[in-house]
């Protein structure tokens, strides 16, 4: 597809082009009409009582204005017949535009304007596509927040009854007594994962990220980061391997928002892999780039999923996990971050294994 100033200089060719031919043709014209008027008044012998013999007698004394006369009266007329075809296409043009935030139809115009015609399409299918995609994460974040709402009600319920039994029964047992409380604390951590997902929602569309960039080790940031996993891979029985290359590879970057980018990452492979697996976290440096991955065993990813893992609230899984079920802004929030850092992130997954790739500039 053309861009707007190939668009512009196409136009600008075609028009002005078709005005020199037009010229052209023309002042040959009006020279061949001359000769041939000259030839056809000199094969006779004019009198002086033959109609039109003064008029004919002063434009033969005054050929070179005449001819001077007749050129620029076909410029002028020129002039006006294409400034008058270029207040069409420019009508033409803003009658279409009207069409682009209407009904959804194709857009026809004259064969001239064929580029604007392909170009306004395109524009148009990538509003409607737009809207579309807005209509769908809005939809998906109204689902996540009725879900989330009604989530909250199972923990909320567990926790307020199983306080109201210890206050209310003097004669409960000490086993009893760490059970309920033990219950109730696992119901309330619960529910501030789900509070904090609000917050989450929440943040991602009222706030503007802004980079603190600082030099860091990114082998000590990755090992940190899987070490503080330990208790999540200890429930899936799971194993996490840090490979750094070369083990003093520096990384210049905001550490907060890139640590959540990895955590992010980390906690997706925790969640969608088999268990007693290994998790394999790899950096090296690569044409001057530093590309990161996190690799995880589990179900592949089906195509259509994998091209829209990073969007906005979209999750792998339709039915939200009572324990694990996220806003699906991770990845999202992930993508987003790696972009102000003017890399890329991108994600593959065949053969039951699924890696998560990052590429970042090397300081």
């Amino acid at each position: 597809m053309k861009n707007k100033v190939d668009i512009k200089g196409a136009i600008i060719e075609r028009f002005f082009g078709k005005m020199l031919r037009a010229g052209i043709i023309y002042i040959v014209i009006l020279i061949a009409g001359l000769f041939l008027a000259k030839s056809i008044l000199g094969s006779r012998k004019w009198q002086t009582w033959d109609a039109f013999y003064w008029e004919l007698h002063w434009i033969q004394d005054n050929q070179v204005i005449c001819v001077i006369f007749l050129f620029l009266a076909g410029l002028v007329v020129l002039g006006v017949f294409y400034w008058i075809c270029l207040l069409n296409y420019f009508q033409e043009v803003m009658e279409a535009m009207e069409q682009l935030s209407g009904e959804h139809r194709q857009i026809k115009l004259r064969k001239e304007l064929i580029e604007v015609e392909q170009y306004m399409n395109q524009v148009q299918e990538d509003i409607h596509r737009n809207e579309q995609l807005a209509r769908e994460a809005e939809q998906r974040k109204n689902d996540l927040v009725v879900y989330l709402a009604h989530d909250l009600k199972t923990p909320l319920t567990s926790v307020i009854g199983y306080l109201t039994l210890l206050k209310e029964e003097r004669e409960i047992s000490r086993e009893l007594q760490e059970k309920y409380l033990s219950i109730s604390l696992e119901k309330a951590e619960r529910l501030e994962e789900l509070i904090n997902e609000f917050f989450e929602i929440t943040r991602f569309n009222l706030t503007q990220l802004e980079l603190e960039k600082t030099s860091v080790s990114l082998k000590m940031m990755l090992e940190q980061i899987a070490y503080e996993f330990k208790p999540m891979l200890a429930e899936k029985e799971l194993n996490c391997e840090v490979t750094v290359e070369p083990a003093d590879l520096k990384l210049i970057c905001d550490t907060d928002k890139m640590q959540r980018v990895f955590d992010n990452l980390l906690r997706n492979a925790v969640f969608y892999c088999y268990e007693k697996s290994t998790i394999h976290i790899s950096a090296e440096k690569q044409n001057g780039k530093i590309r990161i991955q996190v690799e995880n065993a589990g179900t592949e990813i089906p195509k259509e999923k994998l091209e829209r893992i990073f969007e906005q609230f979209f999750r792998l899984d339709s039915a939200r996990s009572s324990r694990s079920g996220g806003a699906g802004l991770g990845l999202a929030i992930a993508k987003e971050i790696v972009e102000l850092h003017q890399g890329r992130i991108w994600a593959e997954s065949a053969g039951e294994k699924t890696r998560f790739m990052i590429e970042l500039h090397c300081p």
